[in-house]
């Protein structure tokens, strides 16, 4: 019950504190202690979601939003979110759905071309800065008792332009 109040809550934080980003603020932490800051504005149209995204994917910042591993300014991006708050809607994605994502440089829009399970002990996700792609991770399966496990749900999305 704790969890999903304080993930909520975070967002609306996280959206003020975006909206500074927005206006050029170079340090706008979306609390006093908060390390980290809104670098995006993620969205499943289809899927009525609207997400901000935090920079860092350390757990610490994953219980307050999906957050990004490595940089925003990357092509080929990696958001993780936790499969009970944020990234519960991965689950409905299907080929073709769209994804957008607003940064400070604009917006770009992707669209699903794959989703799939992988473990994660016998498989890592490869970063190609050649490529420009997003993938969204989470952990599965969805409706798993205890967290952690090796197993991770991946949404693999290419830019609209390229389809």
């Amino acid at each position: 019950m704790w969890i999903p109040a304080k993930a909520e809550l975070a967002q609306w934080l996280m959206e003020r504190s975006w909206n500074e980003v927005k206006s050029g603020a170079t340090h706008a932490p979306p609390w006093p202690w908060a390390d980290t800051q809104p670098v995006a504005v993620l969205e499943a149209p289809t899927h009525g979601v609207r997400q901000l995204v935090l920079a860092g994917d350390s757990g610490r910042n994953l219980a307050f939003g999906p957050a990004v591993h490595g940089g925003i300014a990357s092509s080929d991006l990696v958001i993780s979110g936790h499969r009970d708050t944020h990234f519960s809607f991965l689950k409905d994605m299907r080929e073709g759905d769209v994804v957008s994502l607003e940064t400070t440089e604009g917006v770009r829009e992707f669209s699903v071309i794959t989703t799939e399970v992988v473990n994660a002990e016998l498989q890592s996700l490869v970063i190609d800065p050649g490529v420009e792609r997003l993938s969204l991770v989470t952990c599965y399966p969805f409706d798993a008792l205890d967290a952690g496990g090796p197993l991770r749900y991946v949404v693999t999305a290419l830019p609209t332009k390229h389809l």
